[in-house]
């Protein structure tokens, strides 16, 4: 079966990564408009540096959750796309062997000049972490993280979308489905398509699809998927 799996923030709070939205989360301490937009990158690029090469020493410190784990484990019986909001590389540690990140990788770095050209983009050696300012990419100019910021074009996004035209089963994890053009996916299963949503909270959806709402946690919930899929 081709499962398609959507993931967003809820799934890495599991493992310790704060997430952007909630009460505490690193939107608290940050202004998105200084870390997460191009405006913020040339008004003070000090500061969005500092700010990324931090979110990877805290990646470092943390391990994919059981959700992440059994996401992994559902290519044992299906053939599975994970498509996910998440900058983190839990999914890959976890098993997941092809992984769709819309919003860039937190791990991997690229030309201020141009971001979404693979000539320029590279993958950090997780003992050395830290970009300054001054390291500069193939092309010459400064070494930005490989992130899809806030008013930016979604590379991946044509990928996300064919993949979903294709799934026989869609997976939601973690995500309140607010932020597009993810949010758009679930709308590009083919018609009829079963819908999980595993989320604690109440979630609005955004297409007329018959949704099962698991509402737990990424991990129970998808304990409790894998007892109804097996089933």
């Amino acid at each position: 079966m081709r499962v398609v799996v959507l993931t967003g923030a809820g799934m890495s709070a599991e493992s310790g990564i704060s997430t952007f939205r909630d009460n505490g989360g690193l939107w608290e301490q940050y202004n998105v408009e200084d870390v997460a937009t191009p405006e913020g990158w040339v008004r003070n690029p000090q500061l969005v540096t500092d700010f990324y090469n931090t979110r990877r020493r805290q990646l470092l410190s943390v391990k994919p959750c059981l959700g992440h784990e059994l996401v992994a484990k559902l290519e044992e019986k299906h053939k599975v796309v994970v498509v996910t909001q998440n900058v983190d590389d839990l999914h890959e540690k976890a098993g997941s062997t092809n992984v769709i990140h819309l919003h860039g990788e937190l791990m991997k770095v690229t030309s201020s000049l141009s971001p979404n050209d693979p000539r320029y983009i590279r993958t950090l050696d997780p003992g050395h972490l830290d970009v300054k300012i001054g390291d500069l990419a193939a092309d010459g100019s400064q070494l930005r993280p490989f992130i899809v910021w806030f008013g930016e074009a979604v590379p991946e996004i044509d990928k996300a979308v064919e993949a979903c035209a294709q799934a026989e089963l869609l997976i939601v994890i973690g995500t309140s489905l607010n932020v597009y053009p993810a949010a758009g996916l679930t709308r590009c299963v083919p018609s009829g398509t079963p819908i999980y949503l595993i989320d604690p909270k109440p979630v609005t959806w955004n297409s007329d699809a018959q949704v099962h709402h698991i509402m737990k946690g990424a991990s129970e919930g998808m304990q409790e998927l894998m007892s109804i899929l097996n089933s």
